[in-house]
């Protein structure tokens, strides 16, 4: 695992796929609002080699330290950091949620991307429900908590899938926010106020769960709207949708980016 450090806070990130040659994209994954890399796990495993993939672990999150006044700003400088010390001219990103948040406004300051991958994103953080969304959090050391919390973000019964519950519960014990990162993150998510988005002019496709219960569908509906090049494709689940619904996710996510301009 690689560091960065912007601003006093280090950041942690890690890549996989990369070859000698430089001539593979980089798909850059930025994480929704408390949970760790794990999250892109399945995308991460059906990417990594016909592109670079690149993970890092948000401010309050995994090994990454956490500084106050958390912002969406504070948290494109950051991914800004770590995409310029790995050396990334262009890359497709992934956000979700909050991570969705961060790569509209890094698309908006910043040449480095190739196309928007969004998944359970608003562009008004006032759309957020932020009762559902802290209902997403547990401490990482209460492995019941950790399983349940998951309720609001999955729309499938997880009780048919106790052996993926438990794996997932084990990964958020390794990786997840504390409570003081977690409300930083929710806090940016839900403060989130952007610019016009005719400014974000890159190929945008918006992914968003028809049962998400911390974002609207309707929000992703209006946020492809908004954007000049957007698109809106409803999925099957609720906030974490991409892990519910990953394999058409993933297809669809490889489609996109090797579409032409």
């Amino acid at each position: 695992m690689a560091l960065v450090t912007n601003r006093g806070v280090d950041l942690h990130y890690e890549t996989a796929g990369g070859d000698a040659s430089g001539e593979q994209s980089t798909v850059a994954f930025v994480n929704p609002a408390g949970y760790g890399a794990w999250v892109w796990g399945w995308q991460h495993a059906a990417l990594t080699g016909p592109y670079e993939t690149l993970v890092w672990d948000l401010p309050g999150t995994g090994d990454s330290g956490l500084a106050a006044g958390l912002s969406v700003a504070r948290l494109v400088g950051d991914f800004e950091a770590v995409l310029a010390d790995h050396g990334v001219a262009n890359a497709h990103v992934v956000g979700a949620g909050l991570g969705g948040m961060v790569a509209l406004e890094h698309a908006r300051r910043y040449d480095r991307i190739d196309s928007l991958a969004l998944f359970g994103t608003t562009a008004d953080g006032s759309r957020v429900d932020a009762d559902a969304l802290d209902s997403l959090f547990a401490p990482r050391d209460d492995p019941p908590g950790l399983r349940n919390s998951l309720g609001n973000a999955f729309a499938a019964d997880l009780a048919d899938y106790p052996d993926v519950v438990a794996d997932i519960a084990g990964w958020r014990a390794d990786e997840d926010a504390d409570r003081e990162g977690f409300e930083a993150q929710a806090a940016a998510m839900g403060d989130y106020e952007p610019d016009p988005l005719y400014e974000v002019a890159v190929p945008a496709r918006v992914f968003h769960g028809v049962e998400d219960a911390v974002v609207p569908t309707d929000a992703g509906r209006d946020l492809a709207a908004d954007l000049p090049r957007g698109e809106f494709l409803a999925v099957e689940g609720g906030h974490l949708c991409f892990v519910e619904e990953s394999a058409a996710v993933n297809d669809a996510l490889v489609g996109f980016f090797d579409e032409p301009e």
